[in-house]
């Protein structure tokens, strides 16, 4: 005899079923999207917005969509002037003499001559002073000082050394396709080992500085932070044997730790430090002192960083809620099209701000003035959706990350200085995405300090547009002798402070 059931409850058991698959559906059109599909994120309004232009004039921006038209083509770029000229002269092959030159043709072609090395060897001449001249307190030997050296007792230079890291960890180049490079280029033969070391000395030198770094990032009270994955290789079980039963087999794992990074914008500073975890402990640990706006995307640690220290505020970030209604399209078109029209908006208003280089205070102005009402439409817009829409479906779940988090976003309306987003940090964060793809894991979690140290450094040279290679060799030179009370001098921001004013001496 077949069970009966009462129409409500198959209705209900209909709709529950009915809700389980639009969210695997979702789930499986992220998945094809992450696999096959676009990164980008575009989103064109189908609808005019108003757009602020200042305080005193109003413009209106309309959007029609059409085809793009192909942009003219620039045409060879023009070669750089600094670059050095060789000429050389390709003579007819019969006799020219008695013939009267009445013009050239210059054809001219870009080449490539690889870097090579150079042995230096600095020559001291020892002199003796004549007897006559030899007193007391003067030694009778007369000889230079021996050159600083970056590393005492090795054979590299502060350029070699230079160039080690830069192809580790800004070309994302492993220290043994450096080795194989040296070995195919050059015809020198060095061991991975011994670059290792190379690069493990230059870390030891440049710590003082990594100290300084870290006193500047944190010494602020308005923060960005985000974390990212990176495989560490730890020894395992010595007390294991191999297969002869003779011999301790030093079994390996790669253990999964994170790079947490943290973003000063007014200093144009950045940190990156390895744990060996993703706990709130972490934030607890390297943010002990810390008090006001620490801006970062949904995650839970953040959250339970914030129950230990009530002077810090969470800001959210305005991408990660946008992402969610990029996601949820398919699912609920037309709901999702009206948050991303709204959040357009917002991101237009930034833009006018960043086009005009206003400073904190006046994009706080305009921000009020344009920015909050739409903010504020778009959070009681999200609030009276949320209930009418399935909580796992793909609009569901959007509407709910969007009623956690716009809440906490409205710190960037009271506060100039804070960003709309966290975009700004993940960029920093993409060399360490692509090296991880090239040498997979570090070695060892001092391997993995280490590389926090110059992810830490390389990515400040960039905040200010400083060439990393004659900011890190300039520096490799002067650090050693450098007084350590004054160490912040070498940190990329002053580098180039002082670096410009004596080229303006």
């Amino acid at each position: 005899m077949e069970a009966m059931i009462s129409k409500a409850k198959y209705d209900a058991a209909l709709a529950e079923k009915q809700e389980q698959i639009d969210a695997l559906r979702h789930e499986l059109e992220q998945l094809k999207r992450m696999i096959f599909g676009a990164k980008s994120e575009r989103h064109a309004p189908t609808a005019p917005a108003p757009a602020p232009d200042d305080e005193s004039e109003k413009e209106i921006i309309t959007y029609q969509r059409g085809k793009r038209r192909a942009k003219p083509h620039p045409g060879r770029a023009k070669l750089p002037d600094h670059f050095p000229v060789r000429e050389v002269v390709i003579e007819p092959d019969e006799d020219t003499t008695g013939m009267i030159r009445i013009g050239q043709d210059v054809t001219r072609k870009l080449e490539f001559i690889p870097g090579t090395f150079e042995i230096i060897e600095y020559i001291r001449p020892r002199y003796a002073r004549p007897e006559a001249a030899q007193t007391e307190g003067l030694s009778a030997i007369v000889q230079a000082p021996a050159p600083d050296q970056v590393l005492p007792k090795s054979i590299a230079g502060a350029g070699l050394l230079t160039q080690i890291i830069i192809a580790k960890y800004v070309d994302h180049l492993p220290l043994y396709r450096q080795q194989q490079m040296f070995l195919r280029d050059f015809g020198y033969e060095v061991s991975t080992s011994t670059l290792g070391d190379w690069f493990a000395g230059s870390c030891t030198t440049l710590e003082p500085l990594y100290i300084a770094l870290i006193k500047q990032v944190l010494d602020t009270t308005y923060l960005q932070g985000d974390e990212s994955r990176i495989g560490v290789l730890e020894k395992g079980d010595d007390k294991k044997k191999d297969k002869s039963h003779r011999y301790p087999a030093k079994a390996r794992k790669v253990h999964l730790g994170y790079m947490w990074v943290f973003r000063n914008p007014e200093a144009g500073a950045v940190l990156f430090t390895y744990r060996p975890g993703r706990g709130a402990n972490v934030l607890n640990e390297t943010l002990a002192d810390f008090k006001g706006k620490l801006q970062s995307d949904g995650y839970s640690a953040y959250t339970a960083y914030l129950k230990k220290h009530e002077d810090v505020q969470l800001v959210s970030c305005l991408a990660h809620i946008r992402r969610k209604f990029f996601d949820a399209r398919k699912n609920d078109p037309e709901l999702a099209d009206r948050a991303l029209r709204a959040c357009w908006y917002l991101y237009y208003i930034e833009d006018k701000c960043r086009d005009r280089g206003v400073g904190p205070e006046v994009r706080q102005r305009m921000r009020r003035r344009y920015a909050k009402p739409a903010y504020e439409i778009l959070l009681n817009w999200v609030n009276e959706n949320l209930p009418k829409s399935l909580p796992k479906s793909g609009i569901g779940k959007a509407l709910g990350y969007a009623a956690n988090h716009l809440p906490r976003l409205r710190h960037y309306l009271e506060d100039g200085r804070i960003e709309i987003d966290n975009n700004q940090i993940e960029n920093k964060i993409r060399p360490l995405a692509l090296g991880r793809k090239n040498y997979m894991f570090a070695g060892s979690r001092k391997g993995a300090e280490r590389a926090a140290m110059m992810y830490s450094f390389l990515a400040t040279c960039k905040e200010h547009d400083v060439n990393p290679r004659e900011w890190l060799k300039d520096v490799l030179l002067r650090i050693n002798d450098h007084p350590i009370n004054r160490i912040a001098e070498l940190l990329p921001g002053e580098w180039k402070k002082n670096r410009t004013g004596q080229e303006e001496e």
